[in-house]
């Protein structure tokens, strides 16, 4: 069995798993003590199908990362960007009241995006870049109820400003941006069925 086919398997069964535990009660406290240990898995899997893994490639990783743990920083702490908010405990080890993995679910979630809409054979760039942004905006819609519910992170007053998804559109096109001056080669499939899984996962997740 080939590489990409192993790497499909192993996204489509952990988010399964993660699925049937998160709606377990009785499974729920070990399940979201897990979610770290399962965006790392995602990482992983991601990297480990990028075609030419090279410097050029871990740079581009590095940059989303640190940008994505310092906009969320000043999030948090200054209110500047997406709103007042502060992460609970299921993502994990912080720094400076910001969960490390923040930094790698940017990264997936728009490393996954990226060559989605690379793959889609869309010529114009611009229109890739807005068109991502809008389908992580799409995602972070679903995935906002869910992170409420099981404590990944809590809004003030427990609302949801407009200025959370303006800049969750502003800093994904950004990402996107940069993503296409690499001109990374065409990749596999296994990043856009992340992305189909993710968004499957986060509907299912809020509508049960």
């Amino acid at each position: 069995m080939s590489k990409v086919k192993v790497s499909i398997i192993i996204i489509i069964l952990f988010h399964a798993v993660g699925l049937m535990g998160f709606l377990v009660p009785a499974f729920r406290p070990l399940f979201l003590q897990l979610v770290p240990f399962h965006l790392l898995l995602m990482l992983i899997v991601v990297m480990a199908n990028h075609y030419r893994m090279s410097e050029r490639f871990l740079l581009f990783v590095l940059f989303v990362f640190v940008t994505g743990i310092v906009a969320e920083w000043i999030g948090v702490h200054k209110h500047w960007i997406f709103g007042d908010y502060a992460y609970g405990k299921t993502l994990g080890t912080k720094v400076f009241d910001i969960p490390l993995m923040i930094g790698v679910n940017w990264f997936v979630l728009v490393y996954a995006t990226g060559v989605s809409l690379q793959r889609s054979r869309m010529i114009n760039k611009t229109a890739r870049v807005l068109i991502g942004a809008g389908m992580l905006v799409v995602l972070d819609l679903l995935i906002e109820p869910v992170a409420i519910r099981f404590d990944y992170w809590h809004w003030a007053n427990n609302v949801i400003p407009l200025k959370n998804y303006l800049s969750w559109f502003g800093l994904s096109a950004v990402f996107l941006v940069v993503f296409e001056q690499f001109k990374f080669k065409t990749q596999n499939m296994v990043a856009p069925i992340l992305l189909l899984v993710q968004f499957v996962f986060f509907a299912l997740l809020q509508w049960t």
